[in-house]
């Protein structure tokens, strides 16, 4: 069985419920949107699940930790992946899934925070 063909469960964090089984032609990483059944989400953790079969362990399925998100509308490329927001601020979080702690909601671009700093810049 190939890896991307594997089954992937979703599971939504908060409240914590599964959101079923799907069949995925990529492997979502942390950081990573997801839509499903008409919603998005944005991809917390995920976590390989193995079985012992003929004294092998084998991949067997895996499970996505998720919450409701909607996709962000600014981000920005640094070090090789997108981090959400403006990295050139001060503030910015680098992260994927968190803009910064002053604004969290955005925009960057009318921000009264915002501060450029030259070492962030992609």
């Amino acid at each position: 069985m190939e890896p991307d063909s594997l089954p992937t469960e979703v599971i939504l964090t908060n409240p914590r419920q599964s959101l079923g089984s799907v069949q995925l032609n990529w492997t979502p990483q942390p950081g990573n949107y997801l839509d499903l059944e008409g919603k998005t989400y944005a991809v917390l953790e995920r976590r390989h699940r193995y079985q012992l079969k003929s004294g092998r362990y084998r991949l067997q399925k895996i499970a996505l930790y998720v919450q409701c998100a909607k996709r962000p509308e600014e981000k920005s490329f640094i070090h090789g992946r997108w981090v959400v927001g403006d990295a050139s601020c001060q503030y910015n979080a680098l992260s994927e899934i968190i803009r910064c702690a002053v604004n969290p909601e955005g925009p960057c671009e009318s921000c009264r925070y915002y501060e450029r700093t030259p070492e962030k810049t992609p």
